[in-house]
């Protein structure tokens, strides 16, 4: 330990929480499902809007820290986007393809049946071609990544989903007929990525404009980090709870369809940081580059896969189960790059300051 957390032990002990509030998100959703499920159908296109008003909370003050006149300075910095994007189009949704065909067609063959197998290939492959949108801000964050330029990856990867998500899932699934809900695609964007910047862009050019020290800025960021660090854990409560019945009727099922989404996540990760630290990428930009692969976009995936196969299919079961591994696996890869960030050359200009990072990089223990 470096220095005491500024959150104390709940802080310091982030992915405890993290664990007891998937326990409680089980225990609760298993004792009190129509609550959850109440909570559930407040949505449209598929976007839950309880899990938007968390989400805000969550990067509502990382966002806060993004400057935009650092993003002039992209140009000079093109190997972080360019990994993001090699990884995430040109890898990520084969090696899924490829993860699914090899567990559920070989390995699992004698466990599942044939249809349903081929079902929850297809929602690994959902999974595998939306990178994530707004959980990324908040690994960002917790790797004191640098806050423009992972917006500039989020909005650039946003861009290029509208164009080759479809594409990519028709070739992979080997059907013509995918209907892309671009009502979940576009308002996702819009809540989890423009609301939440244009607030905090608001709130930062007005505390900068009040006081130019940026003093101002930095106690607004120290006041609100605690709330970024409860929203994540009422999050993940929420996320359990929807499904704790469905975790507890299908144990086996849910822990076959897991495995191979825990190797494509790690594998991933390691991939893209792998390759950034040969390519002698800075840790700052290095850290988001490979974690927006590694998590996914599952309101997009989930929509698809109800759409397609049906809200009870197998689809529609593992892109749910790519909801459950994914908040775990992110804080243990957090954990790791944080520790290795020695490793790294040092940060460029415009990484964001002290706060929940610093959190992250000193005291979060899986």
């Amino acid at each position: 330990m470096n220095e005491p957390s500024p959150l104390g032990i709940f802080g310091r002990y982030l992915s405890l929480w993290v664990g007891l509030c998937i326990l409680a998100g089980i225990g609760l959703g298993s004792v009190f499902p129509a609550v959850f499920q109440v909570v559930a159908n407040l949505e449209y296109a598929n976007v839950n809007f309880i899990m938007a008003v968390l989400i805000w909370i969550m990067i509502y003050p990382m966002m806060t820290q993004v400057d935009f006149s650092s993003l002039k300075d992209l140009r000079r910095r093109p190997r972080g986007l360019c990994i993001t994007l090699v990884v995430n189009w040109l890898i990520k949704p084969f090696s899924m393809a490829a993860l699914g065909v090899i567990f559920f067609d070989y390995v699992f063959a004698g466990l599942v049946e044939p249809q349903s197998a081929k079902e929850y290939i297809a929602g690994m492959i959902l999974l595998g071609v939306a990178p994530c949108t707004a959980m990324v801000f908040v690994w960002s964050q917790l790797t004191r990544g640098d806050a423009g330029y992972t917006l500039v990856q989020v909005s650039i990867n946003d861009l290029i989903m509208v164009f080759a998500f479809a594409p990519i899932v028709a070739m992979l699934l080997g059907i013509t007929d995918v209907v892309v809900p671009w009502e979940t695609l576009v308002l996702s964007v819009v809540l989890y990525v423009v609301i939440p910047l244009a607030a905090a862009s608001c709130t930062r050019h007005m505390l900068i404009t009040q006081d130019r020290t940026g003093e101002m800025l930095a106690r607004f960021s120290s006041h609100f980090e605690p709330y970024s660090i409860i929203g994540l854990l009422a999050t993940v409560m929420v996320l359990f709870g929807f499904q704790a019945q469905t975790i507890l009727a299908q144990p086996l099922i849910i822990g076959l369809i897991a495995i191979p989404l825990l190797i494509q996540s790690y594998g991933i990760f390691f991939v893209a940081y792998g390759w950034s630290y040969l390519w002698n990428v800075p840790h700052n930009i290095a850290a988001p580059a490979s974690l927006i692969g590694t998590s996914n976009f599952f309101e997009l995936a989930v929509a698809v896969a109800i759409s397609l196969f049906g809200l009870h299919s197998g689809a529609a079961l593992a892109t749910v189960v790519g909801v459950l591994v994914e908040v775990p696996v992110m804080l243990s890869l957090v954990a790791f790059a944080n520790r290795t960030q020695g490793y790294f050359i040092p940060n460029q200009p415009g990484v964001v300051g002290a706060g929940v990072g610093e959190i992250a990089k000193d005291s979060i223990h899986v």
